[in-house]
């Protein structure tokens, strides 16, 4: 970390998390989260634009400090990063306006296709969908560099479904005017979503996890998960999702 600066990476095409506004700035909740985690620890903020399957790669090679860009929990991934969970979400689908699809669960994808952002947590259930439940008639996961190119594979009409994020995907949906509509009732799969830290980057987690403290003290983190309809995720949620 270098002096007096926090370096963030994030992958700025993830709205409403991360993305940028149109003064071309870092925006959305972990933009927020992490510009008052920095001053909450007297530091200045820098974000670096990274595409999401090269962030744990660049904090374990010190291209910047800590990831803040809606990463899950998972017990694979504790294994490369260390986490300090802030947030818990979850995953929808969503289908063409129109169209003869109203998937509920992953499980009636089986023998359609979807799009996704590489890298992402629930591909690995889906994966174990194809050597169970769908074997025979596998679900086709195509995976791409961000969520609006995944996105635009299911206007294209290059997929059967999108499945994101839920707040992504009500986002999506609300900039183009409802041509996409989610068409599960509840949350598929809730996660924990954590800042990601180098393994054994104990001074870094000391100073993140005091500025945690702090705005929790002082009411800003309680107003950004009520800005951002998402929920704080409590001590047993997290350590079930690391596997513990």
């Amino acid at each position: 970390m270098e002096a007096g600066q926090l370096l963030v990476g994030s992958d700025l095409t993830y709205p409403p998390y991360d993305y940028l506004d149109d003064a071309n700035q870092p925006a959305g909740f972990d933009a927020e989260l992490a510009t008052a985690l920095a001053k909450a620890a007297n530091l200045q903020v820098k974000f670096v634009d990274t595409r999401f399957e090269n962030l744990i790669i660049g904090v374990s090679s010190d291209q910047f400090d800590v990831i803040a860009s809606t990463l899950y929990v998972k017990p694979e991934r504790a294994k490369r990063v260390d986490f300090l969970p802030y947030m818990k979400s979850g995953i929808s689908i969503a289908v063409l306006q129109g169209s003869e699809f109203a998937f509920r669960t992953l499980e009636e994808l089986c023998g359609h296709s979807f799009a996704s952002v590489k890298g992402s947590a629930w591909l690995q259930r889906v994966e174990e969908l194809n050597q169970t439940t769908c074997a025979g008639d596998e679900i086709d996961a195509r995976e791409f560099p961000t969520a609006p190119e995944a996105t635009q594979a299911l206007l294209s009409g290059g997929v059967d479904a999108q499945v994101e994020d839920s707040a992504v995907l009500g986002e999506a949906a609300r900039k183009l005017n409802g041509r996409i509509v989610m068409t599960n009732e509840d949350q598929l799969y809730p996660v924990i979503v954590a800042l990601g830290l180098k393994k054994g980057n104990t001074e870094l987690a000391e100073i993140l996890e005091n500025a945690m403290s702090v705005i929790k003290a002082n009411g800003e983190y309680r107003a950004l998960l009520t800005k951002y309809n998402v929920a704080a995720p409590t001590d047993g949620e997290f350590r079930a999702a690391v596997g513990q």
